[in-house]
Formats: C-alpha cells, structure tokens, sequence
C-alpha cells in the first residue's frame, strides 16, 4: 500500500504540484495583499474558494503529469528507464483512470468558481488547460516547438490564474472608488503578469533543454522536437538567446519599473535580481554551451529549476519591501 502510494506519488510529481500550490498562493498573498491601494481594501475572492482554485490547478496539473507519462512509456524506457511507473508500478488502466478522475474534479471546481464570480466563460480556461495537456501528451510534445510553447503558456497561466479570479471582483467592489481617484488595479496585474512571463519564459528554456536530454529516445520513436529537426549546435544557439531575452527583459523591468519607481531606489531587489537570477542565466549560458552529452543537459536542467525557483522566491522581496520599506 505505502509502495503504491508512492508510485501515485511519483507519477503525479507531487513536488511540482506543491510548487505550483506555493506559486498561486505567493501571488495572492505577497503580491497582491501589500499592492492593495490602502488597508481598507480586500480581496473579494474567498479563501475558500482561493483553495479550490489552487486545489482545482493542481488536480489538472496531476492529470496533465499522469497522462504524458502514460503515453511517453517507450521513450522514456530508454531516456530514464528507472523513473517509469506506467505499466511498471501503475496499471495502465488504473493511470487512465485516476487520469480522468482528477480531470473531472478539476474542471468541475472551476466550472463551479466560474459560476460563482458570476463569470461562467472563465470555466473555459480550465476546458481549455485539460485539453492541452491531453492533445500535448497525444501529439503537440512531437511536433517542432508546438509542445515547448504548450507547456510554457501553461506554466505562465499558473500566477495568472489569481488575478483572473479576482481581478473582476475586486473592480465590482471598489471600481467606482478607484474611478473617482482615476485609478485601476492594473498595476497589481502588471505585478503577476510579470511573474507570469518570466514562467513562461524560463519553463520555455527548461522544455528545449530537456527535449535536448531525451534526445537518444525521442529520436528513437520519431518525434519532432528541437534538437532532433534543428541538431545540437542550433539547438544551444535557441536557448542561449532565449537566455539572453531572458536577462533582457529582466534588466528592462528592473531599470523601468522596479528600481527607480520609489524613493528611495530599490538597490535590494537590484542586488537579488543580479545574484539570484541574471548570474544563474549566465552560468545557465555557459552550462549549455560546454554540454556534451546527457549528464550535462541534466545538470543545465537542474540550474533552470533554481533559476524559476528563486523567481517565484521574489514575491517573498515584494512582501518585505511593499510592507517594511516603502
């Protein structure tokens, strides 16, 4: 029972998942609550049904993880031969079934939250994520970038997903106060949409160099991606440069609209910026320029989950310095 309980563990990446569950509550909590325009204001959206919204991504989450490793069984018997649990561990009827058990619950919580704020379109973004995972695992993943960008769009949804659900309620709320000072809660979108960009980005990056990995099985079964139509070389040029836009676009927000915004000047979130994200894109940089085989890939795949980890981490600066500093 404890034996199984772990495979259902591995399959579903309970890690990841407990990632994405911190990722959401970090927007809600050390983003959004201190960008909040004055104390007398507060979110809308229950706690209650913030839990299902997290509890509902992660279920589709785990489905989405459950059924790309049901179809991925044969390349991943020689990409990593001792991390496959489908029909090792798991049946897989009983993966297909837990599969559509979580994908169920999950869209009908969002279905049930969409009903709730009064926006039932918003249900479709939880149609949609399920439908992606399912046509990215049966096809997308093989094809050239169309998987990569799939699951990146997906990745960057996860912050967005907060200010989806609470964005509406809080300008039914306060709209008219915020109107009368010619004001909006754009800012705080702007705020998880940049957390949002910088995961769809770096999971980008993670997604070509992990296609780089698996190269030997991929190629094996006649998948089309990256580094298998592009080759080698080309494919560390793509990600290099994803890098490099990377570092651009974090060098521009900083200078922009972090640093110079307030007084006075930001110089911690600029320290944080330059030790904890723009050094490790570089070091990421020269990880996969000097990459030869599958262990260095591994290891520049390794760098990538620090480098989205301290990301996510930043929120955590934003809740100091909104509340204690400025």
């Amino acid at each position: 029972m404890i034996k199984q309980l772990r495979s259902i563990l591995r399959l579903i990446r309970f890690p990841n998942l407990l990632i994405i569950a911190a990722t959401q509550y970090a927007m809600r909590y050390l983003v959004m609550v201190p960008l909040l325009p004055s104390r007398t204001f507060t979110l809308q959206f229950g706690d209650f049904q913030f839990a299902l919204l997290v509890l509902s991504t992660i279920f589709i989450a785990a489905a989405g993880y459950i059924i790309n490793d049901y179809f991925d069984t044969q390349s991943d018997m020689i990409n990593k031969p001792d991390r496959v649990v489908v029909g090792i561990r798991i049946g897989r009827r009983v993966a297909m079934n837990l599969h559509a058990m979580l994908n169920i619950i999950g869209v009908g919580i969002g279905v049930y939250l969409g009903f709730y704020i009064e926006l039932p379109s918003l249900a479709l973004v939880f149609i949609i994520a399920t439908g992606l995972l399912w046509f990215y695992s049966t096809s997308y993943k093989r094809q050239f970038l169309v998987g990569n960008l799939s699951v990146s769009f997906l990745t960057g949804l996860v912050p967005l997903m907060v200010v989806l659900f609470e964005i509406p309620l809080l300008n039914r709320e306060y709209g008219r106060v915020m109107l009368q000072n010619e004001a909006s809660f754009n800012y705080i979108i702007a705020w998880v949409a940049g957390f949002s960009f910088f995961a769809f980005l770096t999971t980008l990056i993670r997604e070509v160099i992990k296609d780089t990995e698996d190269f030997e099985g991929d190629m094996a079964y006649g998948m089309k991606t990256v580094p298998i139509i592009l080759g080698t070389f080309w494919t560390k040029i793509l990600v290099v440069a994803l890098i490099g836009l990377t570092i651009f676009m974090l060098v521009i927000l900083l200078l922009k609209y972090i640093l110079f915004s307030v007084e006075p000047a930001d110089y911690i979130s600029l320290v944080y910026f330059t030790m904890f994200l723009v050094l490790p894109l570089i070091v990421l940089a020269i990880q996969v320029l000097v990459a030869k085989d599958k262990q260095d890939f591994h290891r520049a795949s390794t760098t990538i989950k620090l480098i989205m980890l301290f990301g996510i981490l930043y929120s955590v600066l934003v809740f100091y310095l909104v509340n204690f500093r400025y």
